[in-house]
């Protein structure tokens, strides 16, 4: 059985820094392409971050400069470090892991606000 656990969001300032992380289980993360995505209220899921096994990264433009991505093999785990917060980077943020099949955690929220 595949899990995808998130942890590390919660309420942060704007221009603060949270590192977003995911475990895996039931899949080798090496095998896989790793992203992170998000969906605030009333918008559709939009990619943030991924990362291929090959190491080659992408961001969106939104985020480039200020997040990055990095997978822990040994571990098998996905990190998002995530600096100079805006209110617009509120949403609740999903690890996924994509081969021929996609696998979804259950999410953890990110609030910015003073």
């Amino acid at each position: 059985q595949v899990q995808l656990v998130e942890s590390g969001g919660g309420l942060v300032q704007p221009g603060g820094s949270l590192t977003l992380s995911c475990a895996a289980s039931g899949i080798i993360i090496s095998e896989y392409l790793m992203g992170w995505y998000r969906q605030a209220p009333g918008k559709q899921r939009e990619l943030v971050a991924r990362t291929a096994s090959t190491g080659s990264t992408y961001y969106a433009a939104s985020v480039k400069g200020r997040f990055t991505i990095s997978r822990d093999n040994a571990k098998n785990t996905v990190s998002l470090q995530m600096n100079s917060l805006k209110p617009e980077d509120t949403a609740v943020y999903y690890c996924n892991a994509a081969r021929t099949v996609s696998h979804w955690g259950q999410g953890t929220q990110v609030t910015v606000s003073s």
